[in-house]
């Protein structure tokens, strides 16, 4: 049976997924990127941009088993890209260039209909306008058996913990603070949804954390 994952998902200290002021220039907001940098030196993540050099250690396992059975991707629009309202032409097509890095079809929440984009290496974008219960359903049937990886931004992510849709996470506090952003767990009761910690990773990079639905 398909899970809804979320996997590789990085906050401050202080729970911020995201830094302030978003755009073009700044996608994951002022401070955002230096999240990730547990993630950047490691050979999986460097392999996706053909390089094969890279760390092997416990930073890259959790980057590794994040791509292992996944059949469908979900990501809000804010992860897809910095456009707001209606598309204005279909020039967008991600962050990512001609072949992202995902190779599996692709739902991307939104209010404003647009037609599937066909990418490089079997990534297919497809929006979905009638809310997260209709974008699961499609990458449950898209998935054919494998999980569902549910990736950012913040505000996505939340939307599905609220209705516990969720099954398990795995994430990645990093050793930062942002002082202000989107908060992942700002008025969420993880208890009272029914979420347990089930193992916890310190690296030097970051301390790794996997949540599990009771």
């Amino acid at each position: 049976m398909s899970r809804l994952r979320v996997n590789a998902f990085t906050l401050s200290i202080d729970g911020f997924g995201a830094g302030p002021d978003q755009d073009l220039k700044e996608p994951l907001g002022v401070g955002g990127e230096a999240l990730h940098n547990w993630m950047f030196g490691t050979r999986t993540f460097r392999n996706m941009s053909g390089d094969d050099r890279g760390t092997t250690d416990t930073d890259d396992r959790f980057v590794a088993r994040s791509f292992e059975n996944v059949g469908a991707w979900i990501m809000g629009r804010n992860m897809f890209g910095p456009i707001r309202g209606e598309w204005p032409d279909e020039s967008w097509k991600g962050w990512w260039g001609d072949n992202p890095p995902y190779h599996v079809p692709v739902f991307v929440l939104t209010h404003h209909p647009r037609d599937p984009i066909v990418m490089e290496g079997g990534t297919t974008f497809h929006f979905v306008t009638d809310g997260i219960h209709s974008a699961l359903e499609k990458a449950k049937a898209a998935a054919n058996g494998k999980d569902i990886r549910l990736g950012g931004g913040v505000a996505t992510v939340r939307q599905y913990l609220r209705e516990k849709l969720i099954d398990d996470m795995h994430l990645a506090i990093s050793p930062m603070l942002l002082g202000s952003g989107e908060n992942l767990f700002a008025g969420i009761d993880m208890l009272k949804l029914g979420y347990r910690c089930s193992e916890q990773v310190a690296t030097p990079n970051a301390t790794h954390f996997i949540i599990e639905r009771a």
